[in-house]
């Protein structure tokens, strides 16, 4: 038996991409051969794999895994397959939260729910990272589903601070008097980070200024951005608030060393690996509690009913200003990343994958 995975592109420093590559390692281990093929991928990876044309050579005993995530034109060659088909999904964010910034991300994003949607009645086995991804399954017609974690080391070894960067964000942090608030994400509409700045603005004026807020991400686009930092300054917080883009592993490691609460009032998330890394960060975490986010936190932090400006910045000062809590939140969030060990995680997605696969074999 072999295993091939197909996803549109293979990203280095992406959680689908570092998922992909774990999963060919860990069937490697267990003996069955893997390879991935995609349409496009960043230098780092790019010899980690094939072009997806090489996929359509014809293999015996092969099942196919497809890494459905957005809309793309690689579908059209895996729908047409001999092979039999397994979908590992990671969650499609709804057009209607992009589709107004970004149309042609929208138009990519309806794509991909069109094509998960088709694929569904010759799908052998539907793989999901959450539950609330395996819901969106089985409302598709999936069948049988199954509930498979990302395979992401939580708990590698982090890489040393950059010692210059570290160093003068906790100058501005001590010159500035209050917390140090972090996002990691995409900037995007979907992710919200304009609720954060106007959690922001409530948390100085309920508690007094110096609360700075870090956005550590690339933009999804030119549109939002600049309308997200031209609400910053009509806030009058352009001081206050850092864009920083993508930076490097050191440079990262910096910032959450700095940080002292993680906030996000995501509207939309199928996963969300920042929250699980602010946890191995030993991060409080203070989110907007939908979609996945609840399960993938539990009880690892706060976890807010709503992103109203005034009770989001209360629930941030209360994290910061009651040490209690705070050691209460950071101690579940280390005892909630044995939930996503890698080793752990590993075996759960592989007994999904493989014995989905033999139930197949043993009915055929």
């Amino acid at each position: 038996m072999r295993i091939d995975q197909v996803l549109p592109s293979l990203v280095g420093r992406d959680a689908i991409g570092a998922h992909t590559i774990n999963v060919q390692r860990a069937l490697e281990a267990r003996g069955i051969e893997s390879h991935i093929y995609f349409s496009t991928s960043t230098p780092d990876v790019t010899h980690l794999g094939h072009p997806v044309i090489e996929v359509t050579t014809p293999v015996p005993d092969r099942f196919v895994m497809y890494h459905a995530s957005i809309g793309s034109p690689v579908f059209d060659t895996v729908i047409h397959l001999p092979d039999p088909i397994v979908v590992d999904y990671h969650n499609i964010t709804p057009t209607k939260l992009i589709d107004r910034w970004e149309p042609a991300v929208g138009h990519e994003l309806s794509l991909g729910r069109r094509q998960l949607a088709q694929l569904a009645p010759s799908c052998i086995l539907g793989l999901a990272d959450s539950a609330y991804n395996e819901r969106e399954l089985i409302d598709l017609g999936y069948s049988p589903t199954s509930v498979a974690p990302l395979l992401i080391d939580m708990r590698q070894a982090h890489e040393a601070p950059d010692a210059g960067m570290l160093e003068r964000l906790l100058e501005a942090k001590a010159t500035s008097g209050g917390p140090s608030l972090l996002y990691v994400g995409k900037i995007s509409p979907h992710k919200a980070p304009h609720d954060l700045v106007a959690m922001l603005a409530a948390y100085g004026e309920l508690y007094g200024p110096g609360a700075t807020l870090t956005i550590v991400g690339s933009p999804l686009g030119d549109r939002y951005l600049e309308a997200l930092t031209g609400y910053i300054a009509a806030l009058g917080l352009s001081d206050s608030v850092t864009f920083t883009g993508s930076l490097s592993v050191a440079e990262l490691e910096a910032h959450w060393a700095a940080a002292d609460v993680f906030v996000t009032a995501s509207d939309h998330e199928g996963f969300c690996v920042p929250l699980v890394e602010a946890m191995g960060h030993g991060i409080p975490v203070v989110a907007f509690g939908v979609a996945a986010v609840p399960e993938t936190v539990a009880d690892a932090g706060l976890l807010l009913a709503s992103k109203k400006p005034i009770a989001f910045a209360a629930a941030v000062h209360r994290v910061v200003e009651d040490d209690a809590l705070r050691r209460q939140l950071i101690a579940a969030g280390e005892a909630r990343l044995d939930a996503y060990d890698l080793s752990v995680a590993t075996e759960t997605f592989l007994a999904a994958l493989l014995g989905g696969i033999e139930r197949l074999r043993s009915e055929s």
